[in-house]
């Protein structure tokens, strides 16, 4: 949406009535991502796209139906469906999309244009989700959660509000959109409603200091997490995309200097993997002046007093040294490098949400914090 709102606000200031159409899941192969969106105008006038061109006609004339209607419409596309394949849908894919009229006031959810418009315009400041029912009762209400699980608006249910706002939350953290099925009485996939929660915040991110056999293993897990991956090494023959193919990107830099210029905030996780006192030691230095939400360091018991040793010498304070946490990762008794990527990902999860890490059957905590 966010492509669009400038465009959308001077067609609404101008006295048009507009229309979004979202895409909000997709099935095997499609033209367009989640969350692709195309905005129509009662003049026929259309901005963004939702599938590339395969299906924008049979939409456009979908949102005009809505502009005149003002009703709500979850509609779906796909190569088995006689409609899909006449509008040219031959991807093999199915995708649905939601389609509403954008007013002064969206209904029964409290908000207004205003409040979704500058949200969205802050959530490189400040994160957010907006939640949709796209299906069921109260179909078209939208509530706008934050990370730390503030509400705007209303879905039309207190339960469900909940529910979906403690959902929004944990993809909000991973930067992921996700339509999913809610019912009453907290179980969730009871298909009462659909809501389509989208993220609007830059996926966390995790740098990896050290091209070694363990970072493969760790950034690949990370990416199914939904993290930006960074792998950083100053090593030329170690630090190679054909190593680390799951990675975003592959930094021939010695850490420290990367940190000098790159952008770290509270959605950054720093691993160091190097095992080396020249390398670990001048990045974990920078690491601990930055907010970095997470800095960790892998290497045995007696590793980890040398090196807090050589922090000391660099000049840290005990302040700084505890930031660090080393040894790396939750005592699962990971030996592989695939286990050890599991007890380093653990942690950080276990970090973000404000968990002990510890067995659930060990204690009696709500499984999901309200």
């Amino acid at each position: 949406m966010k492509e669009v709102i400038d465009e959308v606000e001077q067609w609404l200031s101008l006295g048009h009535t507009v229309a979004l159409a979202t895409v909000v899941n997709t099935l095997g192969s499609s033209p367009r991502e989640v969350g692709a969106v195309m905005a129509v105008n009662d003049a026929g006038e259309v901005l963004g796209s939702v599938s590339g061109g395969c299906v924008e006609a049979a939409v456009v004339e979908e949102a005009l139906i809505v502009i005149e209607s003002g009703e709500p419409r979850l509609v779906s596309y796909g190569v088995s469906d006689e409609l899909g394949l006449s509008v040219g849908l031959t991807c093999g894919g199915t995708i649905q999309i939601f389609i509403q009229q954008f007013s002064d006031k969206l209904h029964s959810s409290n908000l207004s244009l205003r409040d979704i418009f500058q949200a969205i315009r802050q959530s490189l400041q400040t994160p957010i989700a907006i939640c949709t029912v796209v299906e069921g009762m109260q179909a078209g209400a939208k509530m706008i959660v934050n990370e730390k699980g503030d509400r705007l608006g209303s879905l039309g249910n207190a339960e469900i509000d909940n529910m979906v706002a403690d959902d929004a939350q944990g993809l909000l953290q991973q930067g992921l959109t996700k339509l999913s099925d809610y019912g009453l009485n907290e179980q969730c996939r009871q298909a009462e409603i659909k809501v389509f929660v989208e993220s609007f915040a830059p996926p966390p991110h995790l740098m990896i200091f050290g091209a070694i056999d363990f970072t493969r293993s760790l950034s690949v897990l990370a990416k199914v997490l939904g993290y930006q991956v960074t792998v950083c090494d100053a090593r030329d023959s170690f630090a190679t995309v054909a190593r680390f193919p799951a990675a975003d990107e592959v930094i021939v830099e010695w850490p420290h200097k990367y940190l000098e210029n790159a952008h770290v905030d509270h959605r950054t996780m720093i691993v160091v993997l190097t095992h080396d006192p020249k390398f670990d030691v001048p990045a974990l230095v920078s690491a601990v002046r930055t907010p970095a939400a997470y800095i960790g360091a892998m290497g045995s018991r007696r590793t980890t007093r040398d090196r807090i040793a050589r922090l000391q010498e660099a000049g840290l304070t005990e302040a700084e040294i505890n930031r660090i946490s080393a040894p790396i990762g939750l005592d699962i008794g990971a030996r592989t490098s695939e286990e050890t990527a599991v007890s380093i990902m653990a942690e950080v999860i276990a970090l973000r949400s404000g968990r002990s890490g510890e067995r659930l059957s060990h204690n009696q905590k709500p499984i999901h914090a309200r």
